[in-house]
């Protein structure tokens, strides 16, 4: 579901995945290897959408501003679940966990983590590399190299994503019975304690 507004058609790379269940409207730029799950909404109406190289918008989110602003979420951002970014920047490597609110003139700084159902004010400014929390969000500590390591990974996994989808996802008829020899996911998540055992092995 791409959609022209007022002249503008969204830019989005080859390489880069958009779900057909989701709505990339207007003036957005979207760059390489970068994952919009389905529902997510991204309108570029009113302003400038970019999303720069490894990007991902998960599922349910929604990216929009008020007229005249436009922002960036910046390399290898990460928008969890149900997210809501509404005319804020989202610094490099930075992670918003699921049904955050990140409001207007907001600035997230690379390497931050905001955590799930925190609500970000308007115009708030974030320092790089900052554990993110609450409502009204407030930095609780300095984020780790081992925690930033964990992240990357994570994110790792949403940049190979779109290519996965390129290749194997296809609209088709459900099974009616489960079959004898039914495939076998990868387990290929660590959770942070388990990536921290790895690590220390």
């Amino acid at each position: 579901m791409i959609y022209s507004f007022k002249g503008h058609i969204p830019v989005i790379h080859e390489s880069s995945f958009v779900h057909p269940l989701a709505a990339v409207t207007g003036n957005v730029i979207i760059g390489k290897n970068c994952y919009i799950g389905p529902g997510a909404a991204i309108r570029g109406d009113w302003g400038e959408i970019i999303l720069e190289d490894g990007v991902n918008v998960q599922e349910n989110c929604t990216v929009h501003m008020f007229p005249g602003k436009s922002i960036v979420l910046k390399e290898g951002a990460h928008v969890g679940h149900g997210a809501v970014i509404h005319g804020a920047n989202l610094g490099r490597n930075c992670l918003v966990g699921m049904n955050s609110v990140i409001m207007d003139d907001a600035e997230i700084g690379d390497e931050c983590i905001v955590g799930a159902m925190a609500f970000v004010k308007a115009e708030t400014v974030f320092s790089k590399r900052t554990l993110i929390v609450g409502n009204p969000a407030k930095v609780v500590k300095e984020i780790s190299d081992e925690m930033i390591a964990w992240k990357t990974a994570g994110t790792r996994l949403y940049q190979q994503l779109p290519t996965d989808c390129h290749e194997s996802l296809r609209e088709v008829e459900p099974l009616r019975e489960i079959p004898k020899h039914r495939p076998i996911q990868e387990d290929f998540y660590k959770t942070l304690e388990e990536f921290r055992i790895q690590n220390k092995e």
